[in-house]
């Protein structure tokens, strides 16, 4: 079964400094059949104004990931923290016990773009933590993240893995799924195909029950692949 979720049908808002989008219910936008997948909790895709961003603010007990898709990202936490990231990098901030952050464009001329994704974490309690991953700006699959951290990757605190893949114009890109595995797919740019189902820029889905699928393109396509148990 693969459930599509196109981009026009995410909510989200326009707070002049921010233009959000979101794949599923947060903040003021609530829709029941759009919660979570699996425990992909938040999937959401900021546009944030030169200068701007969110202010000091408190979390807890979720994995949280943020990857930069242009401009820059600034970061300060209370766990002593402070760094800029660049457009490719992730971050990771497992929030466990409790902890506070600011995330902002430190640039006064260039807005940022930027994919921000939390997962509900195997247990409550973890000690909070934080991290960034800065690969090869040239690579077309990175493994962002993963339970143990393997191969470099940013290690989180539930089942799950992330890879950023970049497909070629008119390529076609085999995906199998492990039994009782799941795949969430998020379209960051580009245009192509989930089998025979046309995706762009801002599409998710979500896949289940199935083995394998392809993903073909019409323009380079940029895509986000959760594995999920």
């Amino acid at each position: 079964m693969i459930l599509y979720r196109p981009s026009n049908s995410r909510g989200g808002a326009d707070h002049g400094w921010l233009n959000t989008k979101h794949t599923f219910s947060f903040a003021d936008y609530h829709d029941e059949n759009w919660m979570d997948f699996r425990s992909l909790r938040v999937l959401n895709e900021d546009w944030i104004g030169c200068g701007e961003g969110f202010p000091m603010h408190p979390h807890r007990d979720m994995e949280i990931i943020t990857h930069v898709l242009s401009g820059k990202i600034g970061h300060r936490d209370s766990m002593g923290f402070e760094s800029t990231l660049q457009a490719g990098d992730f971050q990771r901030m497992s929030a466990g016990t409790g902890v506070r952050h600011s995330e902002f464009n430190p640039d006064p001329k260039v807005a940022t773009h930027i994919v921000q994704i939390w997962l509900k974490p195997d247990r409550t309690g973890h000690k909070p933590r934080y991290d960034e991953l800065h690969p090869a700006k040239d690579s077309d699959d990175i493994l962002a993240c993963s339970p143990d951290g393997r191969e470099g990757s940013l290690a989180i605190h539930q089942d799950v893995t992330l890879r950023k893949l970049r497909i070629s114009k008119g390529s076609i890109k085999s995906v199998s799924i492990s039994p009782q595995r799941h795949a969430w797919i998020q379209v960051l740019s580009g245009e192509g195909k989930i089998d025979d189902q046309a995706i762009v820029a801002g599409d998710g889905a979500g896949i289940s029950q199935v083995a394998n699928f392809r993903l073909s393109t019409q323009s380079a396509l940029e895509v986000l692949l959760f594995d999920l148990a």
